[in-house]
C-alpha cells in the first residue's frame, strides 16, 4: 500500500459506501477520488481488524487512526531517527531529488527506527515553519536567478577634480545555492543594466531558466501585476541567451526575495567594510568588491550545511545552461518612420532605406558597430554605425530620377549661383560654409534652384540681396520676398544712399528745438 495516508473522513465515507451503499470498489474510487489500489488496501486491512460496521460510536478519529495506522501513535516515535532536515532541505533544491526519494534513502539506513513517509513530510513541514522566511519557497537548481539594486550607492573621487560621483551597486544571487555576484556602476540606466546581466552570466559560468528584476524603469517598459511589458533591448538580451524573464509583480518583495536578501547581505558584509575606504575611479572600487565577494561566498551558512560556494559547486553549476559562444551586445531600438528623402535619422545622423518605405514606420536596432532596419520583421539594409552629423545613403536605395540629384557638388551649386546673380553666389556660399558638411546645405540651394522656374533671375538676385543684408538663412525668408514682391518695392529705396542723408534741411517747422523740453 502507498505510504500516503488518508483522512479519516476519507476513510469513514469509503467504509460507509462500502457497507451501506453496496457500492463496487470501482465506483467508490469515482466517488471519493482514491485510487483503486488504496481503497483495496484499506478494505483488506479493515476486514483484518477487530471491528465491525457499522464502527462503534466510542471510535473517534483519533482511536480509528491508531487502528490503521499504529505507526502514527506518538509513543512508537521514542526510538525514531530524527532525518537531518537541514541536509534534506538542501538536497530538495536539486532537479532530480524528491521526498520520496530522501525518505527511502532514510528508511534504508534506519530501517526499524525510521518515520512512515506521511511523517517524514509533517515533520518536515513543521520543520520549515520554524526557519526564516527565505527558506519557505523552493528553488531547484538552475532555475532562477534574482537581480537588483542596493538602495545605498558608493562614493567615487575624481582624482583630478576632487569630484565626488555616487556608484550604484548591481546584485545577482541564484535561487537555489544563493551564490552571489556583485559589482559597481555608473547608473541604473539601460547600458549599464544590461551589461551587469552579461559579466553575471559570465562569473556564474552558465545560464538559468528565469532571470526575475524588479519592475525597475531599465527592465520592464510599463510595470503591472499581470502583465509587465519589458524593455526591448531587454528582450533581446533573454533572446540571445535563450532565458525567460519573469518581473516581480510592483509592492510584492516576497517575489524576490533571494534579491532582497542578497542585497542586504552586500550592503553589510562589502559596502559596510569599504565605508572607510575611498576610490578614485570604478575599476578601483570593482577591485575590492570582488576580493570581499569572493570571502562572502565561501562565508559558512549559520543553519544549513557548507556555504555559497560549494553549494553553488554542489547544485546549481552542473545544471547551468551553457554560455553562447559570443556575449550579448547592447542595442538600442528606435522605431521611426521614413521621411519623403527615405532617409530615417539615428544619433544626429541620417540613414537610407528603401525608397519604396517612404511614410512607413520601421525598426531600428543600433550597436556600437551597425545600423540594422527592419520592417515587418524582416531585416530591409544596414549600414556602418556613423558618430558624426551627415548622411549615409546607399544607391540602390535612391529611385531612378534621383540618381542626378546625387551628381550635384559644391563647385556645381556655386557655378549656377554664379550665373543667376553676384548675391545669389553670396547666399550659396555662405550656406555651404555654415554646415561642417556642405551636403546638409544641398537641399536649400537646391530649393532656390527651383526657384528660377517661377521668378525671373533678378528678382531672385535682388531677393538674395535682401537676405544677405538681413541676414536671413531660410529657403523660406527669400519665398517670402519673392510671394511678397519686397524685392520690388525696395528698390526706389536702395537707390538712395544712407551717405546722401546728412544733406536733407535738418532745421524745418516739423522739429522742435531745445525751448521744447523743460
Amino acid at each position: 500500500m502507498s505510504n500516503k495516508r488518508i483522512t479519516m473522513r476519507q476513510l469513514r465515507e469509503l467504509l460507509r459506501l462500502r457497507y451501506e451503499g453496496n457500492l463496487s470498489i470501482r465506483q467508490i474510487s469515482g466517488s471519493t477520488k482514491i485510487s483503486v489500489g488504496k481503497i483495496q488496501s484499506v478494505l483488506k486491512r479493515f476486514e483484518n481488524l477487530d471491528i465491525s460496521w457499522p464502527l462503534p460510536s466510542n471510535l473517534d478519529d483519533h482511536s480509528l487512526a491508531l487502528k490503521f495506522y499504529p505507526s502514527s501513535d506518538p509513543r512508537c516515535s521514542k526510538n525514531k531517527v530524527e532525518p537531518n532536515w537541514p541536509q534534506i532541505h538542501q538536497d530538495l533544491k536539486a532537479k532530480t531529488v524528491t521526498r520520496q526519494l530522501l525518505w527511502e534513502e532514510y528508511s534504508e539506513q534506519y530501517p526499524n527506527r525510521c518515520y512512515s513517509y506521511s511523517q517524514f513530510c509533517e515533520r518536515y513541514q513543521q520543520w520549515r515553519k520554524k526557519q526564516k522566511r527565505s527558506l519557505r519557497q523552493m528553488h531547484k537548481a538552475g532555475e532562477k536567478l534574482f537581480v537588483d539594486y542596493c538602495g545605498p550607492t558608493m562614493a567615487v573621487v575624481n582624482r583630478y577634480t576632487g569630484e565626488i560621483q555616487q556608484a550604484q551597486i548591481f546584485v545577482a544571487v541564484l535561487g537555489a545555492s544563493n551564490y552571489t555576484f556583485c559589482e559597481a556602476t555608473w547608473s541604473q540606466g539601460l547600458r549599464d543594466w544590461l551589461g551587469s546581466h552579461v559579466r553575471a552570466f559570465e562569473f556564474f559560468g552558465g545560464l538559468v531558466e528565469i532571470v526575475i528584476p524588479d519592475n525597475l524603469r531599465s527592465s520592464t517598459s510599463k510595470a503591472c501585476r499581470y502583465d509587465p511589458e519589458l524593455n526591448q533591448s531587454y528582450q533581446q538580451l533573454a533572446s540571445h541567451y535563450q532565458i525567460a524573464i519573469i518581473p516581480a509583480r510592483p509592492y510584492k518583495p516576497k517575489d524576490k526575495s533571494k534579491a532582497e536578501v542578497g542585497v542586504q547581505i552586500v550592503e553589510r558584509w562589502i559596502m559596510g567594510r569599504l565605508r572607510h575606504q575611498t576610490f578614485f575611479s570604478l575599476s578601483e572600487l570593482n577591485q575590492a568588491i570582488k576580493v570581499l565577494l569572493v570571502e562572502l561566498n565561501q562565508k559558512p551558512f549559520k543553519k544549513l550545511p557548507g556555504c555559497r560556494q560549494s553549494a553553488f559547486e554542489l547544485l546549481d553549476k552542473p545544471v547551468l545552461k551553457p554560455l553562447p559562444l559570443h556575449p550579448y551586445e547592447y542595442t538600442e531600438f528606435k522605431n521611426p518612420t521614413v521621411y519623403i528623402d527615405y532617409h530615417i535619422e539615428f544619433d544626429s545622423h541620417f540613414y537610407s532605406v528603401p525608397h519604396e518605405l517612404v511614410g512607413e514606420q520601421v525598426q531600428l536596432q543600433a550597436t556600437d558597430q551597425a545600423i540594422s532596419i527592419y520592417f515587418k520583421s524582416q531585416l530591409i539594409t544596414s549600414h556602418v554605425r556613423q558618430y558624426r552629423s551627415g548622411m549615409s545613403t546607399l544607391p540602390g536605395h535612391m529611385p531612378v530620377n534621383h540618381e542626378k540629384h546625387m551628381k550635384w557638388t559644391p563647385g556645381r551649386l556655386m557655378n549656377w549661383a554664379s550665373g543667376v546673380g553676384s548675391q545669389v553666389l553670396l547666399w550659396v556660399q555662405n550656406r555651404l560654409q555654415e554646415k561642417e558638411h556642405p551636403e546638409q546645405a544641398y537641399r536649400v540651394c537646391l530649393g532656390l534652384l527651383n526657384l528660377t522656374r517661377k521668378y525671373p533671375h533678378e528678382r531672385i538676385n535682388n531677393a538674395c540681396h535682401l537676405a544677405n543684408q538681413r541676414s536671413l538663412d531660410r529657403l523660406k525668408h527669400i519665398s517670402e520676398i519673392l510671394k511678397n514682391n519686397r524685392d520690388q518695392l525696395e528698390i526706389g529705396e536702395q537707390q538712395t544712399p544712407e551717405q546722401d542723408w546728412d544733406k536733407l534741411p535738418q532745421n524745418h517747422e516739423n522739429i522742435r528745438g531745445p525751448q521744447q523740453f523743460h
